[in-house]
């Protein structure tokens, strides 16, 4: 299979599976492998010689709701590649996250009887919801590339194949990791506290979520006013976004809060932001992980559309939300959902994490599960695809 140039198909759906994807090429190159890579990828991707056959924000959409608004375009993209692949095969085709998107696309694929062999990167959360979706998983993938030990435990169960590959975040963002340098990398005054706001990278998430999170910091600014508040925007789009939302406000707030833009082609500036503060407030996602493995104090939250929300919480099949408190086990930041995720509320879970005992003790829980994902075993994930090709 070495000694011609690999196909490899990748989707993604947002800058976390675009990271992921990047980090993967750059992989295969690393390890002398002849391929090309072509599919749905961002910036870090296409900067890498990815071949983009439909912008990445194409499959940017959460919720039931939101997705059946956008279904007829979803389907339109999706028989776009299938198509694309039956006259011209990929060797594997590897769904980076977005699983809604990418399993069906791994189904349609094999319908085809396509000599493609088909690969899921980041285990879809069967473990948490819709646990059904093993059996439609165990029909359509021919391995699951799981970022998280206990998720190639539970595919195990099914006789699902999948390896534990690691989460390259754990092994990429150090034990050590001082707060005055990274205040100063964005410029930042460093004994200025700060706090970030994450209200997500969607546009549907800045809708609903952006108002939460400045409504909180306005309470915040209120009783705490030493400090300043920084949202990071990952394009200009959101940034104008963010800006429109912000005008609403007094010129109180809006001298309290820093936009904070990105400006290369990683987009990382969530991640630098939650670097540079003291306490992050966080939409609830990916990036919670992001926020552990820096090992900032956090509070967690989530909205969903009313009809959306209420068919999911039927579904759920764990205790917890968010990644830090699922890989612990028990409930390490607070979680605020749809009716708890008040202004309020946000306000006062964030108050708490002022007191520094409250921070640091939270922190060191984060430290602690930082070194436990880096202490376990994991397999390359190059090696892994490599052995179903062969």
């Amino acid at each position: 299979m070495q000694n011609r140039k690999l196909k490899i198909g990748i989707v993604v759906g947002e800058v976390s599976g675009d990271t992921l994807g990047a980090k993967l090429i750059r992989r295969f190159r690393e390890q002398g492998i002849d391929a090309e890579f072509e599919g749905i990828g961002g910036p870090q991707m296409i900067a890498e010689g990815f071949k983009s056959y439909y912008p990445m924000d194409i499959l940017s959409v959460m919720g039931i709701v939101e997705v059946l608004k956008d279904i007829k375009k979803l389907f339109a993209v999706r028989d776009g590649l299938v198509a694309t692949w039956t006259e011209h095969p990929v060797d594997v085709f590897i769904g980076i996250d977005a699983p809604d998107f990418n399993l069906r696309l791994s189904k349609s694929l094999k319908q085809k009887n396509l000599p493609i062999k088909t690969v899921q990167y980041v285990s879809p959360s069967v473990w948490a919801w819709r646990q059904g979706r093993v059996h439609g998983i165990k029909a359509s993938i021919d391995l699951v590339l799981c970022l998280f030990p206990f998720e190639k435990v539970f595919f195990k169960k099914w006789d699902v194949p999948a390896a534990f590959v690691g989460h390259p975040l754990a092994s990429q963002l150090p034990l050590k990791n001082p707060i005055v340098e990274a205040k100063q990398e964005l410029g930042l005054v460093t004994d200025q506290k700060h706090i970030a706001l994450l209200p997500g990278s969607r546009r549907g998430e800045i809708e609903r979520l952006g108002p939460l999170v400045l409504d909180a910091a306005q309470i915040i600014s209120q009783q705490h006013p030493e400090y300043t508040f920084l949202i990071p925007a990952i394009n200009d789009a959101r940034k104008q976004q963010i800006e429109s939302l912000l005008a609403q406000y007094p010129e109180s707030l809006k001298s309290k809060v820093k936009l904070m833009e990105n400006t290369d082609t990683e987009s990382k500036i969530g991640r630098q932001v939650m670097n540079a503060s003291d306490i992050v407030a966080l939409a609830s996602g990916t990036a919670t992980l992001e926020a552990m493995l820096l090992h900032r104090p956090m509070v967690t939250f989530y909205k969903l559309n009313w009809l959306t929300y209420h068919v999911v919480k039927f579904l759920i099949k764990i205790q917890y939300y968010s990644l830090p408190n699922i890989i612990a086990g028990k409930k390490v930041i607070e979680e605020l959902i749809q009716r708890d995720a008040t202004p309020e509320r946000l306000a006062t879970e964030i108050c708490k994490l002022i007191d520094i005992e409250a921070a640091k003790i939270q922190s060191m829980q984060h430290l602690t599960m930082h070194k436990q994902l880096l202490s376990s075993n994991s397999e390359d994930p190059v090696e892994a695809i490599l052995n179903i090709l062969q």
